[in-house]
C-alpha cells in the first residue's frame, strides 16, 4: 500500500473509531477525501466503492436522509436514530460494503391512493438502507446526470415538472399542436433486472457496487408479515430508484432524439409534439413498438392517446384552447385541491381557527410552489376567495346561535344594516352566510393575511 493510500485509510479509521465527533456525520465542513483520490473515471473504476464511502459523501448522505424524513422500515428505526447507529456499527458496516458482503433488508410494502383512482405501491427501505442508497446515488448521479437527455426533467438536480410543462408549451407555440401522450403501465414494477444491470455494468466497473445494486433490486418485499422475492421492478420509495428509472428510460430519450422528435419526459410520463393528427398516430404506433419490443415495457393504452394539448393533461397542467396556449391547472388537479381544502376546513373539525389556518397554509404553500407556474392569475385569485369563504363558513358555524353571531359581528364593527341583511340568508346555512356583506366586513382579506393565511400567487417563470 502506498503512503498516500495509507494516509487515506488512517483518516477513515479515525472517523470509524470515533476520533471525529459524531456531530460531524451531520454537520458540514469536514475535509473531503474525494479530492485526494481523484479517480480518473470513477464510475468505470474498480474503486468506485471507496468514493461512495468517502467521509464527505457519507456526511452528506446522513444529512439528506434526515432531511427527507420518511417512515421507518420493517425494523422500526427512525431517521433520527441513524447517526448513533452509525457511530456504533460503522466499522462492521463499512467492512461489509468494502468486501461486497452487505445484504439489504426487505422493504416494507405500503399502498397510497393515486390522484386518478387506484393505488400506488411503495417500498419503504429501512433507514440504514436508505442511507447506503443515498450515498451510492450521490456519486452515481454526479457522473451520470450529464449524460442524460436535456428533454428529461424528472428526479434530476435543478430540473422540475413545471420546467417540462414550460418546454411543452414552447413546442406548441412553435406550431406543434398535436401531442402524443405516452404513459407507461406500472413502469416501476416492470423493469427487467437483467436488462437494467446490463445498462449499469456499461457504466460501473466496481463489482462490489454492481453486487450491491443487484442486492437492492432482489431484497424482497414484506407485506402482511411475509417476505416475497422481487424478480422485476425498482420499488418506489428508495433514493436509488429514480436514478435507475432514468437510466432505463434514457434509451427511450436517445431514440426520440435520434428520430428528431420534440418531446418532454418526466419519469414515466412522456409527451411528444408533432404537427398533425396523422403524424401523431404514426409516432404513437412506432414508439409503442419500440417500448414494448426494445425496452420490454408496456404502454398504458387507456391513459395514452393522440390529441390536442388542451384535451390532455401533462403533470397536472393543461393548456388553453387558443393560439397563446397558456398553461392552466388541469381540471382534475383543481378538483383534488378543493377536496383537500374541504377536508382541512371541515366545519365540525373541533380545532381552533389558528390551528386550521396553520395547517391550511402549509398545504397551500406547497401547492402554490408547483401550480403557481400557471399563466392564469385570475384562477388563483378566485381560489383565494373560495378558501377565505371556507374559513368564514367555519367561523360562522363556531358561533352556535344568532345571539352570539349578533354580538360577534357588532364587536367587529359591522353596522346594524349589514347585520339585518344577513337575516335574508338565514335559511341558506353557514355557506350562504359566509358570502354576506356582514361576514366580509367582519373578516376582510387583510384579517386572514394577519393570521398567516398563505395567498396563492403566480410564481416566476421556470
Amino acid at each position: 500500500m502506498s503512503e498516500k493510500q495509507q494516509k487515506i485509510q488512517l483518516k477513515l479509521a479515525f472517523m470509524i473509531e470515533g476520533e471525529v465527533k459524531p456531530d460531524s456525520l451531520i454537520k458540514g465542513g469536514a475535509e473531503t477525501l474525494i479530492a485526494e483520490r481523484k479517480l480518473e473515471n470513477p464510475t468505470s473504476s474498480r474503486q468506485l466503492m471507496e468514493e461512495i464511502l468517502a467521509r464527505e459523501n457519507v456526511e452528506v448522505a446522513v444529512r439528506n436522509v434526515r432531511a427527507n424524513k420518511g417512515s421507518p422500515g420493517i425494523d422500526g428505526m427512525g431517521v433520527e436514530e441513524l447517526p448513533a447507529y452509525l457511530k456504533e456499527h460503522w466499522v462492521d458496516l463499512r467492512a461489509q460494503l468494502m468486501e461486497g458482503t452487505y445484504k439489504p433488508q426487505p422493504v416494507k410494502r405500503v399502498e397510497i391512493p393515486k390522484p386518478d383512482g387506484g393505488t400506488r405501491k411503495l417500498g419503504i427501505p429501512v433507514v440504514l438502507d436508505r442511507f447506503i442508497q443515498q450515498a451510492v446515488l450521490q456519486v452515481l448521479q454526479r457522473y451520470w446526470d450529464g449524460t442524460f437527455s436535456e428533454h428529461s426533467y424528472g428526479f434530476r438536480p435543478k430540473r422540475s415538472a413545471p420546467q417540462a410543462v414550460a418546454q411543452a408549451q414552447r413546442y406548441i407555440h412553435e406550431g406543434y399542436g398535436v401531442v402524443v401522450d405516452i404513459d407507461l403501465e406500472k413502469f416501476f414494477d416492470r423493469v427487467n433486472h437483467d436488462r437494467l444491470m446490463s445498462r449499469i455494468a456499461e457504466r460501473v466497473g466496481d463489482k462490489r457496487v454492481l453486487k450491491l445494486i443487484r442486492s437492492y433490486l432482489n431484497a424482497g418485499v414484506m407485506e402482511d408479515g411475509l417476505v416475497s422475492p422481487t424478480e422485476e421492478g425498482t420499488p418506489q420509495g428508495g433514493p436509488l430508484s429514480p436514478l435507475l428509472s432514468n437510466l432505463v428510460l434514457d434509451e427511450l430519450d436517445k431514440e426520440l432524439e435520434r428520430r428528431g422528435h420534440r418531446f418532454a419526459r418526466f419519469a414515466d410520463d412522456c409527451n411528444i409534439y408533432v404537427r398533425s393528427q396523422r403524424a401523431g398516430e404514426r409516432v404513437m404506433k412506432s414508439i409503442s413498438n419500440f417500448i414494448t419490443n426494445r425496452l420490454k415495457l408496456k404502454v398504458n393504452e387507456q391513459k395514452s392517446a393522440v390529441g390536442r394539448p388542451h384535451e390532455r393533461k401533462f403533470l397536472g397542467f393543461s393548456f388553453t384552447n387558443e393560439a397563446e396556449a397558456k398553461r392552466r391547472i388541469a381540471p382534475k388537479s383543481l378538483e383534488r385541491f378543493k377536496n383537500r381544502v374541504r377536508e382541512i376546513t371541515r366545519r365540525k373539525r373541533g380545532v381552533s381557527l389558528e390551528q386550521m389556518v396553520k395547517e391550511l397554509s402549509e398545504y397551500l404553500r406547497g401547492w402554490n410552489n408547483y401550480y403557481g407556474h400557471c399563466d392564469i392569475p385570475g384562477k388563483l385569485k378566485s381560489l383565494n376567495g373560495w378558501v377565505r369563504r371556507r374559513l368564514r363558513s367555519f367561523i360562522w358555524t363556531q358561533w352556535k346561535n344568532w345571539g352570539t353571531r349578533y354580538r360577534e359581528l357588532t364587536k367587529r364593527g359591522v353596522n346594524q344594516q349589514a347585520i339585518a341583511k344577513i337575516l335574508i340568508l338565514r335559511k341558506k346555512g353557514s355557506w350562504g352566510s359566509s358570502i354576506s356583506l356582514a361576514m366580509n366586513r367582519a373578516f376582510p382579506n387583510r384579517y386572514f393575511r394577519s393570521i398567516g393565511l398563505h395567498e396563492l400567487t403566480i410564481c416566476k417563470d421556470v
